[in-house]
């Protein structure tokens, strides 16, 4: 087997771990100071949101759904910003497409 053919499947390996290890992690994005957290994987899968009982009123729901998407958008910037940082370290900074 030729040197790049090796080196590849070693990419190859290490690729699937970091996936693995991606959508076993799980990052935390919050709003409003953190009455509102919303929880998804470095594989950018959501597994959940918490909400403060306090920003609870029903007279002004528009709050609490916009502090809603503004976790979950930070979550969300979070696991990419982690996916990015560890698929870095593999590509060496190179981006390549489809890898996340």
């Amino acid at each position: 087997m030729s040197v790049n053919m090796k080196m590849i499947q070693q990419m190859q390996t290490r690729l699937e771990s970091m996936q693995r290890e991606l959508a076993e992690t799980v990052v935390e994005g919050s709003a409003g100071g953190g009455v509102v957290k919303a929880q998804v994987t470095g594989a950018r899968d959501f597994r959940g949101i918490s909400i403060d009982p306090s920003v609870v009123d029903a007279d002004d729901v528009e709050v609490l759904e916009d502090l809603i998407t503004v976790a979950i958008q930070d979550a969300m910037n979070r696991a990419t910003n982690l996916a990015e940082e560890k698929m870095g370290s593999l590509t060496g900074g190179m981006r390549i497409p489809g890898l996340m």
